[in-house]
């Protein structure tokens, strides 16, 4: 397993530190998180992590997916969901986006590793 530089958008201050202890734990590197849009957007454009970990609801003007399209678009790095959203048209927005996994928290360490192995290039 080469170890993945992966990057966390997610707002949850307790999630986001067991999401990153969780992310170290399985051997991968923590690159850092943010907790709205913009800031992630801002800081993938300069330090471009392998695989973004991304809840869809954040804080700020954009939420997750439309964060997502940007990176995608943009930066072409894969995008995992990290949510507790199920409803039908939130997941067919996501689906816009192609993302590499959608893991509906709350998830176990062999979810989120086995979405990291298959979303790495």
């Amino acid at each position: 397993m080469t170890q993945q530089k992966i990057y966390l958008v997610e707002d949850d201050d307790v999630l986001a530190k067991t999401t990153e202890w969780r992310v170290r734990k399985l051997g991968y590197e923590f690159t850092g998180r943010a907790v709205n849009g913009k800031d992630a957007i801002e800081f993938i454009s300069g330090q471009r992590p392998d695989i973004v970990l991304m809840d869809i609801n954040l804080q700020g003007a954009m939420d997750g997916i439309e964060t997502a399209a940007i990176i995608t678009k943009s930066f072409d790095i894969p995008v995992i969901y990290l949510t507790a959203e199920m409803e039908k048209g939130t997941i067919a927005r996501a689906k816009l986006t192609n993302p590499k996994g959608y893991l509906v928290k709350p998830f176990d360490d062999r979810d989120l590793m086995a979405a990291i192995e298959l979303a790495a290039r």
